[in-house]
């Protein structure tokens, strides 16, 4: 398959709320009330956990018929540390997260040998889980300045 090019726009709301949208799908985003936000919705960096578990399902999902597994149900816990000082502004410590863990939950007949080689191809194929382990380039394009 081509290399495919994704798109998603983020737009200031109120207080620290922000709206997302990619394809027609809208995400409200925000932070606690004690990192100064209302608290209505989740905040990025939960996001971004939440876009690891789902990418990881969804790699469980299309190819547990692959490995012939009888996939009955499969979720994912995470969980990152992050120093939220960092984004104060309080400390010079890296503003994002400096450890993810995840427990991947398989409910299934199979084997825990065929299991674990099935969780290794999930951690192997997921396309969050490759960005995040691996490191993916951040460039700003340009800046527009609308008056």
């Amino acid at each position: 398959m081509p290399l495919t090019t994704f798109k998603a726009v983020a737009r200031k709301k109120e207080g620290l709320a922000v709206e997302t949208e990619a394809r027609g799908f809208k995400i409200t985003l925000d932070e606690p009330e004690e990192l100064g936000g209302t608290n209505t919705g989740m905040n990025p960096v939960e996001v971004l956990l939440c876009g690891l578990g789902a990418c990881q399902t969804i790699v469980a999902s299309a190819f547990a018929g692959e490995f012939g597994i009888d996939l009955q149900d499969f979720w994912v816990e995470l969980e990152g540390d992050l120093d939220t000082d960092g984004f104060l502004g309080l400390a010079d410590v890296r503003p994002g997260y400096s450890h993810v863990r995840f427990n991947m939950h398989v409910k299934s007949d199979a084997s825990e040998e065929k299991i674990k080689e099935f969780v290794e191809f999930i951690e192997k194929r997921c396309p969050v889980g490759d960005s995040l382990g691996q490191g993916v380039k951040l460039e700003r394009t340009k800046i527009t300045i609308e008056k």
